[in-house]
């Protein structure tokens, strides 16, 4: 590498954006500030002070410094801290491997046609999606049927993995069967319900040593309630320092009228930038509606006290990921 130039009182020396500064160079002047006035001659068209432009050693961290904390998340400016220090290996906690299961006689595979009481399971595939955005290993299991000895033993492979998902069979229908069949692995039941819509029905546990959720079969409750509940779980199993969720504020676009009782997450769509940021709900038939929320990029948040929410009124948002 050849070596830096140095320059003195009265002399300049032409640099790349972001290199070294020269020796005893004690100011960068932008090019576009200055003008060729000659062979070896540059004119300064405008003030410069001491240490314009000079970032010096040690601005951005000292030696003993922590630059990266522990259980820190290792997004791409993390990674680009180590790889300036020289870590190329870092000890890391390992992705939790989340099992899927899919439960319903009417589930058939995707590339099937559904019968006339049947549906494409569409749960796994969305659940997965998650997943693995949220920095898991997903492991899809068949769907299972509703009979109680393959869903028991269904159960059983997903309490293999770090953290077991249902998807449907936790509501109140004579066909609910997975409660009963996580009894049979001695299971603690933490919660069962919450005070939401989309997601009332979703239940919270532990059995065989391993965490599992039980959730709604509708595919929006299982979006909502992914992001509500089982990401956090999954960020703390993977290591991570546990993060509240992120809100913003919008205007409202339309009036919203509702029920109280339950804090409500309605699919609705972000639009303007800045202080000029509004939402609306998109048009949808209820949590089964996946492909309105498809269309969506956040969700309404409605609290459990509220009927009416006029136009203009500022609302939470939660940003679909």
């Amino acid at each position: 590498v050849a070596e830096l130039p140095a320059v003195h009182s009265g002399e300049a020396a032409a640099i790349m954006t972001g290199a070294a500064a020269p020796v005893s160079a004690d100011a960068i002047v932008m090019v576009e500030y200055t003008r060729p006035s000659g062979q070896k001659r540059v004119q300064i068209l405008r003030p410069v002070r001491s240490g314009e432009n000079i970032v010096p050693q040690g601005a951005e961290a000292r030696t003993g410094d922590v630059l990266l904390a522990k259980r820190q998340r290792m997004g791409s400016a993390a990674i680009a801290v180590a790889a300036s220090v020289g870590k190329s290996e870092l000890r890391a906690y390992r992705q939790p491997r989340v099992a899927i299961l899919a439960t319903g006689d009417e589930l058939v595979a995707v590339d099937r046609k559904p019968g006339p009481h049947q549906i494409r399971n569409s749960n796994s595939w969305s659940l997965a999606s998650q997943v693995e955005a949220a920095g898991g290993e997903p492991a899809v299991l068949p769907a299972a049927p509703d009979e109680a000895d393959r869903l028991a033993e269904l159960i059983g492979e997903g309490l293999k993995s770090d953290l077991l998902l249902l998807a449907g069979g936790v509501s109140m229908g004579s066909y609910d069967l997975v409660k009963p069949a996580l009894r049979k692995f001695d299971a603690e039941f933490f919660f069962t319900g919450a005070l939401i819509q989309p997601g009332r029905p979703i239940v919270f546990g532990r059995a065989a040593g391993k965490y599992f959720f039980g959730l709604p079969g509708n595919p929006v409750s299982t979006l909502v309630t992914f992001e509500l509940f089982v990401r956090p779980v999954m960020e703390a199993l993977g290591g991570a320092e546990p993060e509240p969720l992120h809100y913003l504020r919008a205007t409202l676009k339309s009036d919203i009228t509702t029920k109280t009782g339950l804090a409500r997450f309605l699919p609705a769509r972000l639009s303007g930038e800045l202080e000029n940021t509004e939402v609306e709900l998109v048009r949808w038939q209820g949590s089964g509606d996946v492909v309105a929320t498809a269309a969506a990029n956040c969700y309404i948040v409605i609290p459990p006290d509220r009927d009416h929410i006029a136009r203009g009124e500022l609302v939470s948002v939660l940003p679909a990921r």
